[in-house]
C-alpha cells in the first residue's frame, strides 16, 4: 500500500498522518452512539409526533458530531456542526423515504 502511495499519488505515506484503523473505529463508535438519537422518540410518541422529535433529536445528534470533529479537521465548530446537518438530513430524509416506498416506515 505505501507503494502504491508513494508511486501513483506521489505522496510520502508518512507524511498523512493518521492511522485507518483509529479512523474506522472512530466513525463505528460515533455511528453506533448516534443512531440512539433518532430512535429515542419512538419510545414515548407515535406518529407525526414521534417524526418531529426525532427529526430533532436527529439535528442535534449530527450537530453534536459536527462539533466533535472539528476538533480534527481545523474547521470552526459551527461550518462542521452545519455541514453535518445540512448533509445528514437529506440522507436521513432519503433513507426514510426509501423505506415508505418499501413499505417499511414507522409511521402511524
Amino acid at each position: 500500500m505505501n507503494a502504491l502511495v508513494r508511486e501513483e499519488l506521489v505522496l510520502d505515506p508518512a507524511e498523512l498522518g493518521g492511522n485507518p484503523w483509529s479512523a474506522g473505529g472512530v466513525s463505528f463508535c460515533l455511528f453506533s452512539i448516534s443512531t440512539i438519537f433518532p430512535g429515542m422518540p419512538f419510545l414515548w410518541s407515535t406518529g407525526g409526533t414521534a417524526i418531529v422529535e426525532c427529526i430533532g433529536f436527529s439535528m442535534l445528534a449530527l450537530a453534536a458530531i459536527g462539533v466533535f470533529t472539528s476538533v480534527f479537521n481545523g474547521r470552526s465548530a459551527r461550518f462542521t456542526a452545519v455541514r453535518q446537518i445540512l448533509v445528514g438530513l437529506p440522507a436521513a430524509a432519503f433513507t426514510f423515504g426509501v423505506g415508505r416506498v418499501l413499505g417499511v416506515a414507522v409511521v402511524s
